[in-house]
């Protein structure tokens, strides 16, 4: 019992890791450009996603922008208001490859973000970059590391898809746009359960606006900025809708 037990903490441990570079790099660094990172740091994070992810930063911006840029309408690539939030908590993988899998779209939504000589030969190679990280699980945990990375894969996909589904159904809208605010979702996503706060400021590094609301992915974006490893694009939100009122 105790090596499963071990294996799991295990799991949601790369979790976490896997959601720090996901909130960090690939939505406020990459999608919206609410900082810049020093070349180090984005080469390890670059490195991080691919380990622990195996998603391509440029499929995954393009996915996201086209969700702003087309919230909860019919062309938003997983929202719950006209698939159900059950529908995208359970499918969120399939429609998110749908626009990612599209050469066409992800040109149009991520033309800033080409393809390098790297990504052909390494980075846009998934399975790679996966199959290391289980190798050295495996290798130093044995067959329980097996369950490690399942639970791993299971808990990061169903966090991502939470924050889709149940982070545009269930929760506070303080500003007047459709996502809502969790705090429960923002502590097991690095702050991503601030939805409604991120789509009232969407270049806005920070997405904890209130002084009860606890944003992990923040705390170590002020490290990091602190050490100069990354310049942040706004030192306060720039509001794009306004709050509601009372």
């Amino acid at each position: 019992m105790s090596s499963i037990l071990l294996a799991l903490l295990v799991g949601f441990a790369l979790t976490q890791a896997a959601n720090v570079v996901t909130t960090v790099y690939l939505h406020r660094a990459l999608a919206h450009r609410a900082l810049t990172m020093s070349p180090g740091l984005t080469n390890v994070c670059r490195t991080l996603t691919w380990l622990l992810t195996g998603i391509r930063p440029r499929q995954w911006a393009a996915v996201h922008r086209k969700h702003h840029a087309f919230t909860d309408e019919p062309q938003d690539p997983h929202s719950p208001a006209q698939l159900g939030w059950l529908r995208v908590q359970l499918t969120n993988v399939v429609l998110y490859r749908r626009v990612a899998r599209d050469p066409e779209q992800v040109a149009r939504h991520a033309r800033d973000l080409p393809a390098t000589r790297l990504d052909r030969w390494l980075f846009d190679h998934a399975l790679i970059g996966l199959g290391i990280t289980t190798a050295i699980v495996v290798a130093l945990m044995g067959p329980i590391g097996f369950l490690a990375m399942g639970f791993h894969f299971v808990l990061y996909l169903s966090l991502s898809a939470a924050v889709n589904a149940i982070g545009h159904t269930f929760g506070t809208r303080p500003f007047e746009n459709s996502a809502t605010n969790l705090q429960w979702l923002a502590l097991l996503t690095c702050g991503e359960g601030f939805h409604n706060n991120h789509h009232a400021a969407p270049t806005s590094a920070r997405f904890a606006l209130e002084a009860r609301q606890f944003d992990p992915g923040w705390w170590l974006i002020r490290i990091a900025q602190r050490l100069r490893w990354v310049s942040v694009r706004h030192d306060s939100p720039i509001f794009a809708t306004p709050r509601t009122t009372p």
